[in-house]
């Protein structure tokens, strides 16, 4: 009986002290957000020089709706990139508190030349999606991702071409030193396009160089405003007329030097394949055959520049053809890594030693076919 009285008094007081306690509230659940629907006022960019400081391109996205209730401290990472590139090489900004982001003609136009490196007046096609994060990147959410078309525009490049289509390269850092004329075709940069020249060459370490416009006249000249900027051997800004000649870098060997008059800018990389001093056509698409030496001069390129070659030479409908840096020797070729593309008939990338011979066109006749090594393309065109 006793046993029982005691059990008893011990639920009245573990009734009590519940009884006494206040009673608590309810825990609340808190999601982690929802991602936005991001939407475009256009698919299409493809504004005018004069619509440089019109808005072209308006972004909204749905709010995401964070557990915080703080709408004003949510980031937004706009990514623009090419599409099919899963935004490995994108383009970022960043909003807070705002469900929308503007961008002017002029801001467009500047990704698109200077970030993506873009060819004027061609069509590219853009993804572009939000990333939406609390203020310190938790919870990151991915919207949708749209697709936008867009060409870039001329501006004026910031250092004028030469007005006479030739860039050549002089100085202590080349094989011809500083004697002005300068040696062609092997010191001539190749036009790459209206606003781009570029060349390969053999560069004396920790020696100087200028860029003439005009070979034989030293009246005027591409340099640089300060070589002392660190790095300016691997590249930077340059200018008309400037006080300073460009450094070659401190190691000497072979180097690719691309001049981009659009954004005033070089770049001096190390060049690892193979510019040959003279180009041979062979093939049973050509009037020789496979007999290996070939005719010359019939089938021996002229070299236009550094690194063009050019032959317009009658080929066989249907056949195949090899290019060889030394006539009369098979050790050594520049090929197609796959001739069953077809386009490759007309053009396409090449590389040294690759798998397979050229594919010549499907009709007989005579052609053109240049070969650029600076870009390791060729095209091949009817004459």
């Amino acid at each position: 009986m006793k046993y029982i009285n005691k059990i008893l008094i011990g639920l009245s007081f573990i009734t009590f002290l519940f009884s006494s306690c206040d009673k608590a509230d309810s825990l609340s659940y808190y999601n982690g957000g929802v991602a936005s629907v991001l939407t475009s006022s256009t698919n299409t960019l493809a504004a005018k020089p004069a619509d440089s400081l019109s808005t072209i391109l308006t972004l909204n996205w749905s709010n995401p709706k964070y557990a915080n209730g703080d709408s004003s401290t949510t980031k937004y990472i706009i990514e623009i990139d090419s599409t099919g590139r899963n935004f490995a090489k994108e383009y970022t900004t960043t909003v807070t508190g705002s469900l929308k982001d503007t961008f002017t003609a002029k801001q467009i136009n500047d990704i698109l030349l200077n970030y993506f490196k873009y060819k004027i007046g061609v069509t590219y096609t853009l993804d572009i999606r939000v990333t939406s994060s609390y203020a310190n990147n938790n919870n990151l959410l991915l919207s949708n991702t749209i697709k936008v078309s867009a060409t870039a525009y001329k501006i004026p490049p910031k250092v004028t071409p030469p007005t006479t289509g030739h860039l050549y390269i002089v100085g202590a850092a080349t094989d011809g030193g500083w004697s002005n004329p300068v040696p062609v075709p092997t010191q001539e940069l190749t036009q790459i396009d209206s606003v781009t020249y570029g060349g390969i060459f053999n560069l004396v370490g920790g020696n100087e160089y200028l860029l003439l416009p005009l070979n034989g006249d030293w009246g005027n000249k591409y340099s640089l405003a300060d070589k002392t900027v660190p790095l300016i051997s691997g590249g930077g800004s340059f200018a008309y007329n400037a006080k300073d000649n460009f450094p070659a870098p401190t190691a000497s060997g072979k180097y690719k030097i691309i001049v981009d008059f659009q954004a005033g800018t070089f770049s001096v990389t190390p060049f690892t394949s193979v510019l040959p001093d003279n180009l041979f056509l062979v093939g049973d698409a050509t009037p020789g055959g496979w007999n290996n030496p070939v005719p010359v001069p019939s089938q021996q390129f002229t070299r236009d520049n550094n690194a063009q070659f050019e032959l317009t030479v009658a080929l066989t409908g249907g056949k195949q053809y090899l290019m060889l840096p030394v006539n009369g020797d098979w050790s050594n070729k520049f090929a197609v890594a796959d001739n069953t593309i077809a386009s490759y008939k007309a053009g396409g990338t090449f590389g040294y030693n690759a798998k397979s011979n050229f594919p010549g066109p499907d009709a007989s006749g005579n052609y053109k076919i240049v070969a650029n090594f600076l870009t390791s393309t060729y095209t091949v065109t009817p004459q």
